[in-house]
């Protein structure tokens, strides 16, 4: 005797159908929504870093949708016997779930963080916040939008479930799952490779979606030999981000007196030309080993306004330096000239050329900071600018060592310095005693305690120490070089100071 199925059996087997293809609709709608962390961070600079963020963010997203139709819709079509309260409860909880979704991607654009135990504080003072402002009209509007919402989910389930026999006729089955599994597979086992190799492109997007949690060349290559873990572990604590997306500035309240009676001018040549002759026909004193170690002028501009590395440039220069926004706001005259752009953050200080031309050349208290070229430079200095006033003279070269010219004697030559010891020392020559610590990387040039600089160019992490500089590269890789020469040394590293160079550069760096 052949038994046919029996109608509870048929209706489950319909309603686990019916499951997964409302599963699939609603990975595509998280794909979707999960644009927001993609497109709200910085995209890899290169082909397989964009490759893996693609098979990621497709495999990842489907995983964590479908864990949520096996955990909570799949029992539900085994366990409750009528189908309109399956159907409903599973678009119940579709559109918490992707509500939530939603949030935790706008929580991620906003401060960087995933829905969390430790971020739970945020959402907690941020909700109240939010609260505190919602009238009754917005919270009725935001209601109104998740029934439209749940609407929407329920419409989906009903019009699947009519249409379950037609789609059970489709042979797309396996393609699908076939495509999802090859993105994770390959997503998974590229950042391995990305891990063992440090490979900066995919590594640093281990934290752009939920619950991402890839697997690694330390968990995985170790357990069998294939990676040397003394030297992973070696190159990895020697990264850092070319980039930061958000820092503490300054690191504590900057106070103090200045002289607001200061002539102070400090002129910055924009072009190739030498301007160590300037000192003998101007009886200025030269300090040597002063480098530019920014990757170009506009990161060497930066620096040498913010007296911080170019890896705060993108995250800070919407904000007025701390010891320029002191000496406007203490009446000292504050002013900037330059013919190319400046970052927003020192906009409202800058002048036009005729007007620095006019201004600077006066006995009249100021502080005045000019990005010139040769001829603008031979102008200036055909007078009596610097008896008048006190007086640096400096030049932007990427990666070079340059001259740095003043009328004051400044400390041992031999200690390196770079441009983001202008700062301080500019503070310092108007009686500022506030730690430069606080708003810098750099130290004044008057009262120098670090013989040693670090900086980073171009992605590079940059330690000169003595008569060695140091390059690590975003990978963990280093080179060292003499600076007589320029030829590559055989020292061994000094892997101490590297490391305190490393927190010494990340000191401003918003932890998390």
């Amino acid at each position: 005797m052949i038994l046919g199925e029996t109608p509870r059996r048929q209706r489950v087997s319909k309603l686990v159908s019916w499951g997964h293809w409302f599963a699939l609709a609603n990975i595509l709608i998280a794909i979707v929504i999960a644009s927001i962390y993609v497109f709200n961070s910085s995209l890899p600079n290169s082909a397989l870093g964009m490759a893996y963020l693609l098979s990621n963010w497709f495999s990842h997203i489907a995983f964590l949708t479908f864990l949520g139709f096996v955990l909570f819709v799949l029992p539900l079509c085994y366990i409750l016997p009528n189908v309109n309260l399956v159907k409903g409860l599973s678009s119940v909880l579709a559109a918490v779930g992707l509500a939530l979704l939603a949030f935790d991607a706008l929580l991620y654009n906003k401060h960087g963080l995933h829905l969390s135990l430790g971020s739970a504080d945020l959402i907690r003072n941020e909700t109240k916040i939010f609260i505190a402002s919602f009238s009754w009209q917005q919270w009725s509007f935001l209601g109104l939008l998740f029934v439209v919402w749940l609407s929407f989910q329920l419409m989906l389930a009903n019009g699947l479930w009519k249409r379950i026999e037609r789609f059970q006729k489709k042979r797309i089955g396996l393609p699908i799952v076939s495509f999802f599994v090859i993105c994770f597979s390959a997503s998974h086992g590229a950042h391995i490779w990305a891990d063992a190799n440090l490979y900066q492109p995919i590594v640093k997007q281990d934290d752009m979606f939920p619950l991402s949690y890839p697997a690694t060349a330390k968990t995985l290559l170790s357990k069998y030999d294939l990676l040397d873990i003394q030297n992973y572990q070696r190159r990895k604590e020697l990264q850092l981000e070319s980039q930061f997306t958000s820092a503490v500035y300054p690191t504590a309240p900057v106070y103090c007196g200045i002289d607001n009676q200061a002539n102070l001018v400090l002129l910055v040549g924009t072009q190739d030309k030498r301007i160590g002759h300037l000192g003998s026909a101007l009886d200025l004193h030269l300090k040597k080993a002063h480098f530019d170690i920014a990757g170009d002028q506009e990161d060497a501009r930066f620096s040498i306004l913010y007296g911080l590395p170019s890896l705060y440039r993108d995250v800070l220069s919407n904000q007025r330096p701390v010891p320029l926004d002191l000496t406007q706001k203490l009446g000292l005259p504050t002013m900037i000239y330059s013919a190319a752009p400046l970052p927003e953050g020192v906009s409202t200080l800058q002048v036009d050329w005729d007007t620095f031309a006019q201004v600077v050349p006066s006995t009249n208290p100021k502080l005045a900071i000019g990005f010139v070229d040769e001829e603008q430079m031979n102008l200036l200095l055909a007078g009596d600018l610097h008896k008048n006033s006190t007086l640096l003279l400096t030049r932007m070269l990427p990666n070079k060592e340059v001259a740095l010219l003043s009328n004051i004697d400044l400390t041992d030559g031999d200690v390196p310095s770079s441009h983001e010891d202008l700062l301080p020392t500019l503070m310092h020559f108007l009686g500022c005693q506030a730690p430069s610590e606080n708003y810098s990387t750099g130290q004044s040039l008057l009262s120098s305690k670090r013989k040693w600089l670090v900086s980073n160019s171009n992605g590079k992490i940059v330690l000169i120490e003595g008569q060695t500089k140091t390059e690590v590269d975003s990978q963990g890789n280093y080179k060292l070089y003499d600076l007589p020469d320029g030829e590559e040394s055989a020292k061994p590293l000094n892997m101490n100071r590297l490391s305190q160079g490393i927190k010494h550069l990340s000191r401003f760096a918003q932890q998390p």
